[in-house]
């Protein structure tokens, strides 16, 4: 069966926007939306800036920097899986070979 397409529209910036989203991922775009419009608030409010493109911009690197890190972490956290899960293969092969 075919997913769903939903028009919607959701409001950046004060400016409105119609997508053409799948219906499974109309919560998460408007979540999405709703973070965006708080973070430009929140940037607005504490370092005074009255253009909408520095905002944004201030927006894309705070979300730069937030993805970059995560994956930093999942390389980190797949190395040492990796490292934990030769251990484990090395000692069942010892006690397979012992056997």
């Amino acid at each position: 069966m075919q997913d769903k397409v939903l028009n919607i529209k959701v409001i950046i910036a004060g400016r409105p926007y119609k997508m053409n989203v799948q219906h499974e991922q109309e919560e998460l775009i408007r979540k999405a939306a709703g973070y965006v419009e708080d973070s430009i608030n929140r940037f607005a409010h504490s370092y005074e800036y009255q253009d909408q493109q520095d905002l944004l911009a201030m927006i894309a690197l705070q979300n730069a920097v937030g993805i970059l890190e995560l994956e930093q972490k999942k390389d980190f956290r797949e190395k040492e899986m990796e490292l934990k899960l030769k251990e484990i293969d090395e000692v069942l092969s010892s006690q397979l070979s012992a056997e």
